[in-house]
């Protein structure tokens, strides 16, 4: 019998393509799940005797602005709330384990300690980063338990968090991190963009839990804030102190780079319909082709040094936003992006399993890995999340 090849060609081509996309696939898969394990293995060595993560104990010659001990309670309480949704976003937490048994350190340090985090000073308000990041620990935990009583104080904490917003909320609606004005009870601070973006994503995650009290007169007044700040080309003014100078270095496109993420997926989640989904394609595409105005920033010790007056912070809160923010594209498009977004993390982590990318104290390897750890579980294949 005489074999006609031909009519099996397609068959093997189809074979020989796809086999190693499928491989790809698998491999790009185990590539992300080790790099979380090998993040979180990094926090549970990292975890401070007393359930916290990060100190003041660190230093270099330049050290940014931070008042004793006020500023140095909102950083470590904010980078622990960060470490607990890190441990429950990988997903290894959920059995018995080392990573179970951080989780639930940092849980009490968190529920005891949060409440306790205040303004510093008249001038430094890094508190607000807290009460942010707090609510959002606050919001896993409660999804974590069924508990009721439990699930009774984790709201009462939201609410407490909630309340600190509304207190520290600028005069400009939104929320600034310094009060160089008139360092007023009720902060005189510009509006900072990504600030606000950053505690309007916080009060979405708690907007469904039975028992939370949400100021609607303050989330809008933010939403004002940021809209306040946006240009036409959606790169945000990196604060409301900055609008008449649209086109310095850091309020143009490369330097808005990481804060665009923040900002779009913030107006969108509370129901901003102008943020399209092409929009965020867009701004995703821009992060992948221009990653180097954000890389070129990262570990240098000094805020705003580089190019566009990028600082290594921007570097990896931007990167986690726009992990967030692919879950708003439609289902068929998240796949390129997540592995657009995981590939530029993944070729970043240290050999210890960290993340870093500002040298601050030793509160900059937890965040990172924290914001990386997070960023990674939202670009695995299957995520359904925000």
């Amino acid at each position: 019998m005489k074999l006609d090849f031909r009519s099996s060609l397609p068959g093997l081509w189809a074979v020989l393509l796809l086999t190693p996309l499928v491989h790809a696939d698998d491999k790009f898969t185990q590539s992300v799940d080790e790099a979380i394990a090998s993040g979180v293995n990094f926090l549970i060595a990292d975890q401070n005797p007393n359930g916290s993560w990060g100190s003041a104990h660190q230093t270099k010659g330049l050290n940014i602005y931070a008042p004793v001990p006020g500023a140095h309670d909102a950083f470590r309480v904010a980078v622990t709330a960060m470490a607990i949704s890190a441990l429950c976003d990988s997903g290894l937490a959920e059995t018995e384990g080392p990573s179970r048994e951080s989780l639930k350190k940092g849980e009490v340090y968190l529920i005891e300690n949060l409440p306790k985090v205040r303004r510093a000073s008249a001038d430094a308000i890094y508190n607000v980063w807290t009460h942010a990041y707090g609510i959002q620990a606050l919001v896993d935990l409660y999804e974590r338990t069924g508990d009721k009583e439990k699930r009774k104080l984790l709201v009462d904490l939201i609410n407490g968090q909630i309340n600190r917003l509304e207190r520290y909320e600028s005069v400009d609606g939104g929320w600034g991190y310094y009060d160089f004005r008139v360092g007023a009870a009720r902060p005189s601070s510009s509006s900072i963009s990504f600030t606000t973006a950053t505690c309007l994503v916080a009060m979405w995650e708690a907007r469904e839990i039975e028992g939370v009290s949400l100021p609607q007169p303050v989330i809008d007044r933010a939403i004002a804030a940021i809209n306040r700040q946006r240009k036409s080309d959606h790169s945000y003014l990196y604060g409301e102190y900055l609008n008449a100078r649209p086109l310095y270095g850091i309020n143009r496109p490369a330097g808005s780079l990481g804060r665009t993420q923040a900002c779009n997926f913030a107006l969108r989640l509370w129901g901003d319909e102008t943020i399209t989904d092409a929009i965020v394609s867009d701004w995703l595409k821009r992060l992948e082709d221009r990653n180097g105005w954000l890389d070129i920033g990262r570990k240098r010790p000094v805020p705003h040094e580089a190019w566009f007056a990028v600082a290594g912070y921007f570097f990896y809160y931007g990167h986690y936003y726009a992990a967030r923010g692919i879950s708003l594209l439609p289902a068929e498009e998240r796949p390129a992006s997540r592995k657009q977004v995981a590939e530029i993390v993944l070729d970043l982590q240290e050999k210890d399993g960290s993340w870093w990318d500002f040298p601050f104290y030793s509160y900059h390897q937890p965040y990172g890995t924290s914001f990386a750890v997070m960023t990674l579980a939202r670009c695995r294949e299957n995520d359904l999340s925000f």
